[in-house]
C-alpha cells in the first residue's frame, strides 16, 4: 500500500514550464533542470504506483505541478464516468497539484473512448451540459477546476453562438478557471475562418489561470487552409505575437510549452520555454 506523501500544494508561478515526458525524465531526476514547473497528463498516473509514480514523487518534491487530463470527455452524452472521477481526485491527494485541467470536448460514447478530443456543437444545450459536468467536477475535487479551448477542424451548422461566446458563457456559469491555449485559438481561427483578436478579446481575462503553446503542422494541396494541431513542432510566430497580446489582455500567468510527438531534446523544450519566459518577464516588468 502506498503511503499517503506529505506534499504540500505549491502555486505555479507566472513562468514558463514544460510537459513531462517520458524520455526525459531520467535526465530530469539526474540534472533538475532550470524550469518553473512541470505538467504530466493524469491518466498516465491512474495507476496506483511504479516506476513512474516512484519518479514522479521525487520530481514533485522538487517542482510545482499541474494536472491535465485528456479522458473526462466531458461534453459527452454518457453519464461522467464517477470511477474516472473518483480516480483523479485520489491523484490529486496523493499530488496536491497546482493546477487541475481538462478540455471542452467529448471523446466517448456508448463506454467506448474514441481516443480524442472531439468538438462539441455550440449550442445552449451543450453548454448547459458542460456547465452541469464543470460543476460536478468541481464538487468532487473540492477545488477550481480549468477548462480549456481544443483545436477542430470541423464545425455544426446549427451553432447558437460562436466559440469564443461558449468558452467565456462556460466559465461564466460555471465558475471554473481557464486553460488558454493560444496556439489551439490560432489553429481554429485558420480552419474556421474567425479574427484570432476578436476571440482573445471575448475570453473572461480574469478567469485565466494558465496558457499553452505548442506547434502545428500546415497541410498543403487542399483547396482551403488547414493547420493541424500536432504538438510536434516549435511554437509558431504567429502564436507568439498572439501570446504576446494574450499576455497584455490577462497579465502574465502560468504557461506550457506542449510537445507530445517527435518529442525533441530536453534542450529544445527548455529553449521553447525560455522564449516564453522572456515574454512573461516582459510582461510582469511592465505591470510593476
Amino acid at each position: 500500500m502506498n503511503p499517503v506523501l506529505p506534499f504540500v500544494q505549491r502555486p505555479v508561478p507566472a513562468a514558463a514550464g514544460i510537459g513531462l515526458r517520458a524520455p526525459h525524465i531520467e535526465r530530469v531526476l539526474a540534472e533538475r533542470p532550470p524550469v518553473a514547473w512541470f505538467e504530466v497528463h493524469s491518466e498516465n498516473y491512474f495507476g496506483a504506483g511504479g516506476a513512474m509514480h516512484a519518479a514522479l514523487e521525487r520530481i514533485r518534491a522538487d517542482y510545482p505541478l499541474s494536472l491535465h487530463g485528456v479522458g473526462l470527455s466531458l461534453g459527452s452524452a454518457d453519464a461522467l464516468d464517477q470511477a474516472h472521477l473518483a480516480t483523479l481526485r485520489r491523484l490529486v491527494d496523493r499530488y496536491e497539484p497546482a493546477l487541475v485541467s481538462d478540455h471542452i470536448c467529448w471523446g466517448a460514447f456508448g463506454g467506448a473512448h474514441m481516443n480524442e478530443l472531439l468538438p462539441l456543437p455550440f449550442t445552449e444545450e451543450a453548454l448547459a451540459l458542460m456547465v452541469s459536468r464543470v460543476s460536478q467536477v468541481q464538487e468532487a475535487l473540492g477545488r477550481e477546476f480549468l477548462v480549456e479551448n481544443v483545436s477542430s477542424y470541423l464545425g455544426f451548422r446549427d451553432a447558437d453562438m460562436p466559440e469564443s461566446a461558449f468558452v467565456a458563457e462556460l466559465v461564466r456559469r460555471s465558475g471554473c478557471g481557464l486553460l488558454l491555449d493560444v496556439n489551439n485559438i490560432y489553429v481554429n481561427s485558420i480552419n474556421h475562418g474567425f479574427d484570432p483578436h476578436d476571440y482573445l478579446r471575448a475570453m473572461p481575462h480574469a478567469s485565466v489561470r494558465e496558457m499553452h503553446l505548442a506547434g502545428f503542422i500546415r497541410k498543403g494541396h487542399l483547396p482551403v487552409p488547414l493547420l493541424i494541431d500536432s504538438h510536434s513542432r516549435p511554437v509558431a510566430d504567429e502564436v507568439w505575437a498572439l501570446y504576446g497580446e494574450a499576455l497584455e489582455l490577462c497579465g502574465a500567468q502560468p504557461t506550457l510549452i506542449e510537445w507530445d510527438q517527435d518529442i525533441p531534446e530536453l534542450e529544445v523544450l527548455l529553449a521553447e520555454a525560455g522564449r516564453a519566459e522572456e515574454r512573461l518577464h516582459a510582461c510582469r516588468t511592465a505591470i510593476a
